[in-house]
């Protein structure tokens, strides 16, 4: 099965370079692999170096902790697309979904749905830190809210994506929203998994060991 479409080949550690993101975005356009996820901060760089390429570029909003006012969100979103983004994660206000507090997390979802325009907007639910129920609404309110991908994990906590919780957001957002398994993705093995759990987009900064066969070592 050739995997490469479902990567979206991340480098998103704080202390990465420019020579670093150089090397995902070569990896990237050799591989043709969806997108690279990289910092708001290097989508301009991306943006330079993988032109006349088919591959699109991801960032990341209100990372890793989602805790940002959704108009710091809204802003940053703009700003990404200026820089040449074609796909945003935004991270989810967990704190809000926790304490239940379902209007502010719908809010802030609409919010960023509406800063991103006809763009693809994936929010990361972060699910090792929410119960099945709370996956659960989550994954409704995204729908509500029409996002186009709910993601399982930043792979900056404490655990990333399972079949488990692919299966789940894929339940529970049938064939409106897709599903991106990140944080953990490390073999060819692994990324079968997802996408038969439900996945159809895979965030990893492992893509080239698992379209040759191989295992990465890192976390995301």
């Amino acid at each position: 099965m050739l995997l490469n479409k479902y990567i979206d080949h991340t480098i998103l550690k704080p202390e990465a370079t420019a020579q670093d993101v150089i090397k995902i975005c070569q990896e990237a356009k050799e591989y043709d692999f969806a997108t690279v996820c990289v910092n708001p901060s290097r989508v301009a760089q991306a943006k330079e170096l993988l032109k006349g390429s088919n591959v699109g570029i991801t960032t990341v909003i209100g990372f890793p902790l989602g805790a940002s006012t959704s108009e710091v969100k809204a802003c940053e979103t703009k700003n990404a697309l200026q820089q040449g983004a074609s796909e945003i994660d935004m991270v989810l206000n967990i704190g809000a979904m926790k304490d239940r507090n379902y209007a502010d997390v719908l809010n802030d979802l609409k919010i960023v749905r509406q800063a991103a325009q006809n763009h693809v907007l994936k929010v990361i639910l972060e699910t090792c830190l929410l119960t099945d129920e709370e996956i659960v609404k989550a994954c409704q309110l995204c729908v509500e809210a029409q996002v186009d991908f709910v993601k399982t994990s930043t792979g900056f906590s404490t655990a990333g994506a399972n079949v488990h919780v692919v299966e789940l957001m894929k339940q529970t957002v049938g064939d409106v929203c897709q599903v991106k398994a990140s944080g953990g993705v490390r073999t060819y093995q692994d990324a079968l998994e997802m996408i038969k759990a439900g996945a159809t987009r895979l965030g990893t900064s492992g893509g080239v060991a698992i379209v040759n066969g191989q295992e990465h070592q890192e976390k995301y």
